[in-house]
Parts: structure tokens; C-alpha cells; sequence
């Protein structure tokens, strides 16, 4: 099972998701990580409700690095610049760059679909279903 450190975090939420030194713990410690990217001025960012911590290129082509774009020119930036990218806002489903299916929280499982903080609707810890992997603030619960 693929297991996904939402913005980084590994015991839970914290006030340093999306730092890229929080990231860079995250995959220290053997996860893959999702992170909330802006592209502003061309310039890239990190941050979830807005841009706060400046990377580089280099720092997104990481492939363990699951980069959920923040607006369109982010998207456009990562597909031309060979970044593993997905956008997505309330979807039920969505395919990421690399042909993974991203599932909002409570949705069936399959071969490919990575299910999203199941945390928030099912009990702590638990999946229901068959998936391919799991985002969770809470990845050493799973590994």
C-alpha cells in the first residue's frame, strides 16, 4: 500500500504542512506526500489556503511527491514541467498525472484509487475497501 502524508504531516495535523522541511520529514521517513502548490508571478509556492513557502522546480520532480495544484496556471506549470500534479476541489474522483485515481474521503476503492483522509468519516485508522494506497495526516498509523 502506497501511504501519503497529507501536507506532510505524520502524527496528526500541524502547524508546519506544507513547510518543505515537514515534507522533507515525511519522505526521511519512507512516505510519499502530498502538497498544495501555487504558481504566482512565476514563482512556486507551497501552502494550502495560500502561497507561503517558496520552492524550487527541482524540489516538485521528486516521485514521491503527490502535488496538488491551487489554481490552473499551477496545473498548466506542473503537466509542461513533468511534475506528478492533480487538481481537484469536491470531486468525487480524480486522475492524476501519472494515471492514479484520487478519491474523495468516503468513496469505493479499486486497483488504482487512493482513498483521502478516510479518517474524517470512517473510525480512526481504518479502511473500508480495497485501494491502492491511502493520504492521511496520520501515515505511521498504517505503515
Amino acid at each position: 500500500m502506497i501511504i501519503i502524508a497529507h501536507r506532510g504531516n505524520i502524527n496528526g495535523p500541524s502547524s508546519l504542512e506544507n513547510h518543505p522541511l515537514q515534507i522533507k520529514r515525511a519522505l526521511d521517513a519512507g512516505f510519499d506526500a502530498e502538497i498544495d502548490v501555487w504558481w504566482i508571478d512565476k514563482q512556486l509556492y507551497l501552502g494550502h489556503d495560500e502561497p507561503q513557502y517558496k520552492v524550487e522546480l527541482e524540489f516538485l520532480q521528486n516521485e514521491k511527491l503527490w502535488c496538488h495544484a491551487k489554481s490552473v496556471e499551477a496545473l498548466e506549470y506542473m503537466l509542461d514541467n513533468n511534475v506528478h500534479c492533480f487538481w481537484h476541489d469536491q470531486d468525487d474522483y480524480v486522475v492524476t498525472s501519472k494515471g492514479y485515481i484520487w478519491a474523495y474521503p468516503g468513496k469505493a476503492g479499486g486497483k488504482k484509487v487512493i482513498t483521502v483522509m478516510p479518517e474524517i468519516i470512517e473510525e480512526k485508522y481504518k479502511i473500508k475497501g480495497a485501494y491502492l494506497g491511502v493520504c492521511t495526516d496520520y501515515p505511521t498509523k498504517y505503515s
